[in-house]
C-alpha cells in the first residue's frame, strides 16, 4: 500500500526515471562478482546522448548545451578518446579491458618488445630490453643495433625504416589485417536483413557492403597508422619522448574517424570515448589520485541504474530524442506499438516526402 502512494506521490512524469532506476540492480543476476564496468560505461555514454539533445531543446539549458550541436563533435570526442586509449596501450595496458587490449595489440601492429622499449624512454626508465628489440628484427631479416642513450623512440617502433616509409608500408599492412574485421560486418546483414531485396537489388545491396567494408577498413587502418606517424612527428619535431608527448600525439589520431559515414561516427567515438573513461580512471586509481568517495565496491550498478534512469525518462517523456532505430527497439522489448512518425529522422523524411510531393502536384497542375 505505500508503495502504491509513494508511486502516486510521485507524479507520472517521475515514474519512468524511478523504473528505470529500479532496474539497474537487474545486472547483479549475472552473478554477484561478475562486474561489467565497460558495460555501465558504454550505456552511460548512451544516456548522456539523449539527456544532451534534451537539453538542447530546452529553454534553460539550451544555451548551455549549445557546444554538443558541433558538427564535428563526434571527430573531437574520438580525437579525446584516442589520447587516453592509444596512450594506455603503449604505457599502461592493463588500464584496459583484456578484449580490448587484444584487439589494440592486433591492429597497433607491434611486438609486445617494441612496446616495451617504447614505454621505457616515454617513462624515463633504462632500457631493459634492447637486446630483445635487435633479436625480434633481426628474426625478421634486419640487422639494427640500438643505441642506449637515444633521444626518440623512432628506432625502437621501425628500425632502419624512415618514418614516412615505414607509414606507407605499415598502412597497407593495416588495411589487410582491417578487412576480415568489417567484412562479416557489412556482409551478414546483406544476407540476412536485405535477403528479401538481394535477388531483386543484387548489385546495389552488395555494392553498398563492399563500399562500406573498404571505407570502414580504411578508416581502422588509417587511424592505426596515424597514430604512429603523428608520435614520431612530434618525436622528431622536439627531440625528446615523455608520457605529454605521447598524449599530445596520440591526440590528432581521432581525426581519423572523419574517413567514416556520418551516422556511424557518433557510435564509434561513444563506444571509444567509454572505454577512454574506463581506462583513465583506472589510471587514477592505481596511482592513488582516486578519491575513496568514488571507491565504490559495485560501481557498475551505480552507473548502470544512473544510465537506464536517465534512457526510461527520455523514453517516457522525450522520445523524440531517440534515433528512430533504437526506438523501434525499445517499442518492441516493451510491447508499445509506435505512432506512425515521431522521432526528428522520421519528421524529416515526412516533410521531404511532402514536399516534394506538393511539388509534383504544382507542377503537374
Amino acid at each position: 500500500m505505500k508503495l502504491l502512494v509513494l508511486w502516486e506521490v510521485i507524479g507520472a512524469k517521475w515514474r519512468a526515471l524511478l523504473a528505470g532506476a529500479l532496474a539497474g540492480p537487474s545486472m547483479l543476476l549475472t552473478g554477484h562478482k561478475t562486474q561489467h564496468t565497460s558495460l555501465a560505461i558504454y550505456i552511460l555514454m548512451r544516456a548522456s546522448v539523449l539527456a544532451s539533445r534534451c537539453g538542447i531543446k530546452s529553454k534553460r539549458f539550451g544555451n548551455i548545451c549549445k557546444p554538443l550541436t558541433w558538427s564535428h563533435g563526434d571527430i573531437f570526442l574520438m580525437c579525446l578518446s584516442s589520447s587516453q586509449i592509444l596512450s594506455a596501450y603503449i604505457l599502461k595496458q592493463e588500464s584496459l579491458p583484456p578484449s580490448y587490449k587484444s584487439f589494440l595489440n592486433k591492429h597497433g601492429g607491434k611486438d609486445v618488445v617494441i612496446l616495451e622499449g617504447v614505454k621505457q624512454i616515454a617513462s624515463g626508465l633504462p632500457f631493459t630490453n634492447l637486446g630483445l628489440i635487435e633479436k625480434y628484427y633481426k628474426s625478421a631479416g634486419i640487422d639494427i643495433k640500438l643505441d642506449p642513450n637515444m633521444k626518440v623512440p623512432c628506432s625502437i617502433i621501425h628500425a632502419n625504416q624512415s618514418c614516412t616509409g615505414h607509414g606507407i608500408s605499415f598502412l597497407l599492412q593495416a588495411y589487410a589485417r582491417a578487412l576480415p574485421v568489417y567484412i562479416p560486418v557489412y556482409l551478414v546483414p546483406a544476407l540476412i536483413v536485405h535477403r528479401e531485396n538481394l535477388s531483386n537489388r543484387p548489385y546495389t545491396i552488395l555494392g553498398k557492403s563492399i563500399l562500406g567494408t573498404a571505407r570502414s577498413s580504411l578508416f581502422l587502418s588509417v587511424y592505426c597508422t596515424s597514430a604512429w606517424l603523428w608520435t614520431c612527428l612530434l618525436f622528431r619535431i622536439f627531440k625528446r619522448c615523455n608520457i605529454p608527448m605521447v598524449a599530445a600525439g596520440t591526440f590528432p589520431t581521432g581525426m581519423a574517424l572523419a574517413i567514416e559515414k556520418k551516422s556511424r561516427r557518433m557510435e564509434i567515438s561513444l563506444y571509444c570515448f567509454a572505454r577512454a573513461i574506463e581506462s583513465f580512471f583506472t589510471c587514477l586509481d592505481d596511482v592513488g589520485y582516486l578519491p575513496q568517495s568514488l571507491k565504490i565496491k559495485r560501481i557498475d550498478i551505480a552507473v548502470f541504474s544512473l544510465s537506464t534512469a536517465i534512457i526510461m525518462h527520455c523514453y517516457a517523456q522525450e522520445r523524440d530524442v531517440f534515433r528512430s532505430k533504437y526506438l523501434n527497439v525499445l517499442d518492441w522489448v516493451f510491447g508499445v506499438p509506435p505512432p506512425p512518425c515521431e522521432t526528428p529522422r522520421c519528421k524529416k523524411d515526412e516533410i521531404d516526402t511532402s514536399e516534394a510531393f506538393t511539388f509534383g502536384a504544382t507542377k503537374i497542375a
